[in-house]
């Protein structure tokens, strides 16, 4: 399924027209001169991107994919977790670039830009709630060792002398039938997730997808082993093709790049086309590595 046919993005006559117009905010000293997301594009020749069910943007640091997922996620105004970095030119620049739509489709409301902050995120909340459970239990540890020393300590049982100990006494009258086993998983909370760091970020993509919309991964290989790599692409693929997904992903990934039928646009060459995965530089660094270790396979 295919929903965003094509966007342009500002062109160079378009960046020096408004530079030359003045606008107030290159007056004022705070901008510092910084006209984030003006100035990176025309300078490597793209003015527009076709894409298809799966494009691909690649790139070196620096490269601009990441801005690029940006800027055409804020024109198309999709639904974000983590916030964007806009600059006070940012809605200048977006008001010169344009998109074309799949004739008789629209950006279904679902559509999401997905981002690696997302899953850093994500993934300290999992650490921390685990952490918070990780406390309550040695809290629990503590609590059932204080109510069976209670005799010991007092000299008699626990005794309920108001309606306020009620509490107390169904306590003391559980961990003294119960081991410390059971009776702290009846008030303990399960840990939120006992994967790795890996396995929490696939899932994380993978409960994000739904049906029918438009999504921008920004480099979801982050995390992921090399097998999970290949699962994600696995996903995508069946995603796309049953349930009419489109991707627009920035990755490193040999994995996502070589992604079946995708189109992948190289940042890094001068001036920025498409090309195909195997002519890649950093896939041809991958080929060449283990061509020279080819015997020890």
């Amino acid at each position: 399924m295919q929903y965003l046919d094509r966007f342009e993005l500002a062109s160079a006559d378009d960046e020096d027209g408004y530079v030359l117009s003045f606008p107030h905010k290159l007056e004022m000293s705070c901008y510092s001169g910084n006209v984030y997301p003006f100035k990176i594009f025309p300078q490597k020749g793209l003015k527009s991107l076709d894409f298809a069910p799966i494009t691909l943007f690649y790139g070196g640091n620096g490269s601009g994919k990441s801005t690029l997922l940006n800027v055409i996620a804020e024109k198309l105004e999709l639904s974000r977790t983590s916030p964007a970095n806009l600059t006070p030119y940012y809605k200048d620049y977006l008001d010169f670039c344009r998109y074309d739509l799949t004739f008789g489709k629209h950006v279904p409301t679902e559509s999401a830009i997905i981002t690696s902050d997302d899953v850093f995120d994500f993934l300290l909340d999992v650490r921390a709630l685990n952490e918070g459970v990780d406390r309550r239990r040695e809290e629990l540890f503590d609590e059932y060792d204080r109510i069976n020393s209670y005799r010991e300590t007092h000299g008699e049982s626990f005794r309920m002398r108001s309606l306020e100990d009620y509490e107390e006494l169904k306590r003391h009258n559980e961990g003294r039938s119960r081991s410390k086993n059971q009776y702290t998983k009846r008030r303990l909370p399960q840990n939120l997730s006992g994967k790795s760091n890996g396995e929490s970020a696939f899932a994380y993509f993978t409960s994000r997808i739904r049906e029918d919309a438009l999504y921008l991964l920004d480099e979801p290989e982050n995390s992921l082993s090399a097998k999970l790599q290949i699962e994600l692409a696995k996903f995508i693929e069946d995603s796309v093709r049953f349930y009419r997904c489109q991707f627009i992903i920035s990755s490193h990934s040999p994995f996502l790049l070589s992604l079946k039928g995708a189109r992948v646009y190289d940042l890094d060459a001068s001036p920025a086309c498409e090309r195909e995965w195997t002519e890649l530089e950093n896939i041809r660094t991958y080929h060449d590595f283990f061509e020279r270790h080819r015997e020890e396979f």
